[in-house]
């Protein structure tokens, strides 16, 4: 399974698209649509916006796998949607570490839910854009699948 346009669109729009070298919430630095820089790597003369769509491809390509790996029951698109939102914005590791995930696994769609819009926080502060997005996640989770067109 790959993003949609659904779960793209969300995912630009939360991370929304930057020249230069920035530091995000956490105080990493980062580029274009929300690219977390490691080391060695940098763009002192910034990048373009067709540079970060090859970098994003890149990046989505981890999250999509990390989610393919970790989760083990059916997905609906939107819930693939979500959790690769989830994943780029917090990383792998916060998803396989999360009752999320638990819920999730255990077949607890509604619970796994839920539990997407507890992560709204940086340390001990409410973000409200991180609020925003996990109930846009919320709401891609709940999307009823598309219906095929009648004949």
């Amino acid at each position: 399974m790959h993003l949609s346009a659904a779960g793209l669109n969300l995912l630009k729009q939360s991370e929304g698209f930057r020249t230069q070298t920035y530091l995000d919430i956490a105080g990493l630095a980062t580029i274009g649509y929300g690219h977390r820089l490691i080391h060695p790597e940098c763009y002192p003369n910034g990048i373009t916006e067709a540079q970060a769509e090859n970098i994003l491809a890149w990046d989505l390509r981890e999250a999509e796998q990390a989610v393919d790996r970790l989760v083990k029951v059916s997905l609906s698109q939107g819930q693939f949607d979500a959790l690769v939102d989830f994943v780029f914005n917090l990383g792998a590791g916060r998803l396989a570490a999360s009752t999320l995930l638990s819920d999730l696994n255990g077949g607890n769609y509604p619970a796994a839910a839920q539990q997407l819009l507890r992560w709204d926080h940086s340390g001990d502060r409410e973000i409200p854009a991180l609020k925003t997005r996990r109930a846009a996640e919320f709401q891609l989770w709940n999307a009823a699948p598309a219906q095929p067109a009648a004949a």
